[in-house]
């Protein structure tokens, strides 16, 4: 079994036409020029969120290699938002029920990630997951491309999460900070 951990991103994009072209593609291209692999795909609604990650999880013969799931979608602190509708992450976790058994779930900066302890342990406990990251600081203005990039290739070199976000803060502190960059696991 190869050891890389690929990586399924999930960026929101609304009216779900293809994007040709976002900074999300732009990013995935550099780290797979990096030699980091990676599924890119989108949705613009909860329908298409839930099916997009149903045919992950049960399509494709190589889910257990993804071991990050990189979601790109506006929300707040405890939701994400699709179609102006928002979802809260106990909602996320019973779609993902038992499904993401050993994953990552991680948000970029576009949308704030702050729960609470008992928050993040019921998304860990319901979907199986890892570990759960993203930022404190959510904006779109001031993207987490350029951290998240150095957080994945992180991980592609160290399978102890704690031993990542040691090495994410000794390489790249300020943004660390600037982003509030947050894991939960």
């Amino acid at each position: 079994m190869n050891t890389e951990k690929f990586i399924f991103c999930l960026e929101a994009i609304p009216e779900s036409e293809f994007p040709k072209h976002t900074p999300t593609i732009e990013a995935l291209e550099q780290l797979a020029l990096q030699g980091i692999d990676s599924i890119y795909n989108f949705c613009d609604c909860i329908e298409e969120l839930e099916e997009r990650l149903g045919a992950l999880v049960y399509d494709d013969k190589h889910f257990k290699e993804y071991e990050i799931i990189y979601m790109v979608m506006e929300g707040d602190s405890n939701s994400i938002q699709l179609n102006n509708y928002y979802y809260s992450m106990q909602e996320i976790a019973e779609w993902f029920e038992g499904k993401m058994k050993g994953k990552i779930i991680h948000f970029s900066n576009t949308k704030a990630l702050d729960l609470t302890q008992d928050e993040a342990q019921y998304f860990l406990d319901v979907t199986g997951a890892k570990a759960v990251s993203g930022y404190g600081f959510d904006s779109i203005a001031t993207s987490s491309l350029g951290l998240d990039q150095l957080f994945f290739s992180l991980y592609q070199e160290e399978s102890d999460l704690t031993e990542v976000v040691e090495l994410l803060h000794k390489k790249n502190y300020l943004a660390c900070k600037a982003l509030d960059f947050r894991m939960y696991y």
